[in-house]
């Protein structure tokens, strides 16, 4: 099945009518050599908010970090592991008391907790950048902090403040400085997307072994939604087979079952874009193809992110009175490099 069929059919149960004998019909469901994202059966402690997946490899178990609760180390951003990407636990927060980030308070005032975490490595270093804001303000900072290892039982694990990574500051900033996915180009050259609603997704270069902006960077609009209210954050980039990938969350986050989050995806062939649908509609003039939207029990998909060919996003549970939990899909791809995270099943209903 090509894109176009997809988008036009697929989600919406792509079946075909097709003429059985004289007089007598019967629906195809979907075909199961198309391209299908697959569910993987999380269970254990998986309340997350905004997670940040690692994949588990030869050299390191799985991980998730995630949004921080206000009453478990003062806020500061959650860890779980897995050692098969199924059976999560709690493992604690990346600190556990305001001292270790005292800086941050001083920049944002009424901070509570810490939001949308990212990690990776680079040249055997971990890099976790954080959030720090307050609802409806861009009062904002991305933090960061730097480990030689993911393992809480490794000698050598432990979390070092690196500070300030980028500010925004009302009456003077345009975007909001929250919500950080970083990547390595392919030249090897680091970029982090961020923003949240007002002046959309922002792009800006950064520098190894620092990991923060190369000097005198300025953050450019990759995109937006053109509203009045545009809804757009979360933003994560990807690399594959030639093409730079962009996921977004877009409308309201964090309302339980009135939630109305959902997840786009566009793409570009260099790091810079613009990001395009498979339309042609560029992301910067609220283009993007769906990629999840709420669907049965599952309620407003978002604040995802993209580890290794698997996507992890939270929801708000329609069975569980609307609390959040971690869902992780491995992503299907189509002959034509566009992802697919509604399993076979999904497409098929």
């Amino acid at each position: 099945m090509t894109r176009r069929r997809t988008l036009l059919f697929g989600a919406a149960a792509a079946v075909a009518l097709t003429a059985v004998g004289v007089g007598t019909w019967w629906w195809a469901p979907w075909d199961e050599a198309d391209p299908a994202g697959v569910r993987i059966d999380v269970d254990g402690d998986i309340r997350t908010h905004d997670p940040a997946l690692v994949a588990g490899t030869e050299d390191h178990d799985w991980y998730v970090y995630s949004t921080g609760d206000v009453q478990k180390g003062f806020g500061s951003p959650q860890i779980r592991r897995s050692t098969d990407g199924e059976t999560w636990e709690y493992v604690g927060t990346v600190w556990d008391k305001p001292d270790d980030v005292a800086w941050v308070y001083e920049e944002v005032s009424g901070l509570s907790n810490f939001w949308a975490p990212e990690v990776l490595e680079h040249d055997g270093t971990w890099y976790l950048y954080y959030s720090a804001s307050t609802f409806g303000s861009n009062a904002s900072v991305i933090g960061l902090m730097t480990s030689p290892t993911l393992d809480p039982d490794d000698p050598d694990y432990g979390w070092t403040d690196q500070g300030l990574v980028w500010r925004s500051t009302p009456g003077e900033s345009t975007y909001n400085a929250i919500d950080p996915g970083v990547i390595t180009d392919e030249d090897g050259t680091p970029w982090m997307a961020f923003g949240s609603f007002w002046g959309g997704i922002q792009l800006i270069e950064l520098e190894w072994p620092s990991g923060k902006p190369i000097a005198g960077a300025e953050p450019v609009m990759i995109a937006h939604r053109t509203t009045a209210t545009n809804a757009i954050e979360a933003p994560y980039l990807a690399y594959r087979d030639g093409w730079y990938y962009l996921f977004v969350s877009r409308d309201s986050c964090c309302q339980g079952t009135e939630s109305t989050y959902s997840i786009a995806v566009g793409r570009a062939e260099t790091i810079t874009g613009p990001y395009l649908d498979s339309w042609g509609n560029d992301m910067r003039y609220d283009g993007g193809d769906e990629l999840l939207s709420t669907r049965g029990s599952m309620i407003g998909p978002g604040g995802q992110s993209y580890s290794d060919g698997y996507l992890a996003l939270h929801y708000y549970d329609g069975d569980d009175g609307g609390d959040f939990r971690l869902e992780i899909r491995r992503l299907g791809w189509t002959d034509d490099g566009w992802p697919v995270a509604w399993t076979a099943e999904e497409l098929a209903d």
